[in-house]
């Protein structure tokens, strides 16, 4: 998705050049479909063959297909759309042999009339609590439920939803909530980024999800502590507003120190991902270029590439 502006085997070829090993592809929903035509391949073996092999051929693999959207929006045509589109990639995947499909819980109103989605951050008044109870059991669980028993009939068991706020699963709590209702299909596109700003560790957060980590997106976030300490972490200025808004994402390296990244790795490897790091690229102070090539160069200075070493010396 970074490199929208280039055709697919263009931005594969720009992606070897640079060292990468696997390529997330947006398909649907607020992903785009730009490199991989999803009613396309899905109407013919012969293109899905062809699709493969200009990944294989370049020594990539797809690590996951990305359909993050809103299929709860309580706007009818929005949700029918956003699942429509999710439940084409989990066929795709399924017919790709890719592992992981990503998407986010998303947010439903207050009611069943609701035109906007209403993501609920505080118990009081206690009308909050009644919109809460009311989203996960009459909308949340019933979607999902019945959206992974779709997943689980195409042979994908990892539908990794994007902790974000704005939508119901927010942090590692709500995951496994819906996890435990839902099943062990669902578990984490786990993106540091949206955890930062909430005041999350994201390495306390990757051990409370041992076991349950489908996916990891490499993102930074920078807490300007000039405006925190005023106005909070709350913050719905324009992302563009990057001098007064109370955080900003940042290409990694940028927003936490080297020590934290070393450190995330390890956990992630200690909680036994062993996956890809999926460079996304939202830093509004540095063109898509910059940023993903000073990423993953940062990355690969630190990313664990050989196997876990034995302990010889106890």
């Amino acid at each position: 998705m970074i490199l929208n502006s280039l055709k697919l085997e263009q931005a594969l070829d720009y992606a070897v050049g640079l060292g990468v090993q696997a390529v997330e592809l947006g398909a649907g929903a607020y992903a785009g479909t730009h490199h991989c035509p999803v009613d396309e391949l899905l109407a013919s073996a012969r293109k899905r063959k062809a699709f493969l092999n200009s990944v294989a051929s370049r020594g990539l693999k797809i690590s996951a297909l990305n359909s993050a959207g809103n299929p709860i929006h309580p706007d009818r045509k929005t949700a029918q759309a956003h699942d429509r589109a999710f439940r084409k990639a989990l066929r795709l995947a399924s017919e790709l042999g890719v592992e992981v499909v990503i998407n986010f819980s998303g947010c439903p109103g207050d009611h069943r009339g609701a035109k906007w989605p209403n993501w609920v951050t505080c118990p009081w008044p206690p009308d909050y609590l009644t919109i809460l109870e009311w989203q996960w059991n009459n909308v949340v669980f019933p979607y999902w439920e019945k959206t992974t028993r779709f997943a689980r009939a195409q042979g994908i068991k990892k539908i990794a939803l994007e902790m974000h706020p704005g939508f119901v699963v927010y942090n590692p709590e709500t995951l496994l909530k819906l996890r435990t209702a839902a099943g062990p299909e669902i578990g984490a596109n786990f993106d540091p980024s949206h955890l930062f700003w909430q005041g999350i560790d994201p390495c306390a957060a990757v051990r409370a999800l041992a076991g349950a980590v489908w996916h990891v997106h490499a993102k930074d976030t920078a807490v300007h502590a000039w405006n925190t300490v005023t106005n909070g972490v709350l913050d719905t200025k324009h992302y563009s507003d990057e001098l007064n808004r109370a955080w900003i994402f940042r290409t990694v390296g940028y927003g936490n120190p080297r020590r934290f990244w070393c450190d995330f790795v390890s956990t992630l490897r200690m909680t036994g991902y062993d996956g890809v790091m999926s460079m996304e690229h939202e830093d509004s102070l540095m063109t898509a270029k910059e940023g993903l090539e000073k990423g993953v160069r940062f990355l690969q200075s630190l990313a664990l590439q050989e196997p876990k070493g034995k302990v010889t010396w106890a």
